[in-house]
């Protein structure tokens, strides 16, 4: 049986790109058990928008998508709540494959991939391959552990309840993706699932000064998480927890071995 699956849309004064991704999450091929919008303060009728599609309406005041991520996991009733961001577009297949991919009760989190949908298809495809591989590697690196994308993923709600407290969701500087990942740690298991493919715009790489933006939101969740728990203890946390599965599976070799 497949987990039920929630899905959570952050969204601030972008009522056109969302009316798209609630029109694909009502055509999925396994519905969502609920699509949570939360309405960051929009002045263009994001919240009516969504209401008027079946959405429920989470309204959070605090500008910033760490706050409004956070308060829509906290409102999901799902057994896992997966992540979109408004202008997100799921194939048909997106939740299906979200609940598939969290169906080992072992698994904390999941995290897809995208293409570039309003660049040509060429570049589209080769430029969101190339962002997406050094955002993922570098994060590695400085988590020793994989990070989330907001754009495509999903956390067991459980896995959320337990970590709630520990999240910076009042400080909108933040990149909340990386920042869950931080707090979810080098012992739970995050898994990088292709199948949870997504077009995205390109919206956000347009320009300096936002590229600027992306670089500082990133410097300061590196910095805010490291104060916590740096990388080297990180590391050392992620190599302690792959010794332990080996010599579990090891143990559980030796006893069928022994029982046959």
């Amino acid at each position: 049986m497949l987990p039920s699956v929630s899905v959570v849309i952050p969204s601030r004064d972008d009522a056109e790109a969302l009316r798209t991704c609630l029109d694909l999450l009502a055509r999925q091929s396994v519905a969502p058990f609920e699509v949570v919008v939360v309405d960051n303060g929009s002045s263009d009728g994001t919240a009516e928008l969504a209401r008027s599609l079946g959405a429920v309406v989470v309204d959070e005041p605090r500008v910033g998508i760490p706050s409004a991520a956070a308060a829509g996991y906290d409102a999901a009733q799902g057994d896992v709540i997966a992540r979109l961001d408004a202008d997100s577009r799921p194939g048909r297949r997106w939740v299906e494959r979200v609940a598939r991919s969290m169906r080992d009760p072992r698994r904390d989190a999941v995290t897809g991939v995208g293409t570039f949908y309003d660049l040509p298809r060429p570049v589209g495809g080769a430029l969101a391959a190339v962002y997406l591989a050094a955002y993922y590697v570098l994060s590695h690196l400085a988590l020793g552990h994989t990070v989330l994308w907001g754009s495509s993923m999903a956390v067991r709600r459980r896995t959320w309840l337990a970590v709630r407290d520990d999240v910076h969701r009042d400080d909108p500087e933040l990149h909340d993706d990386m920042d869950l990942a931080f707090v979810l740690g080098p012992t739970r298991r995050v898994r990088l699932a292709p199948s949870l493919h997504v077009g995205v715009s390109a919206r956000s790489l347009r320009g300096a000064a936002q590229m600027r933006r992306r670089f500082e939101r990133a410097f300061r969740t590196l910095v805010v998480n490291w104060r916590v728990h740096p990388p080297w203890l990180r590391w050392r946390d992620r190599v302690e927890r792959a010794q332990s599965e080996v010599s579990d599976r090891a143990g559980r070799s030796s006893r069928r071995s022994s029982a046959g």
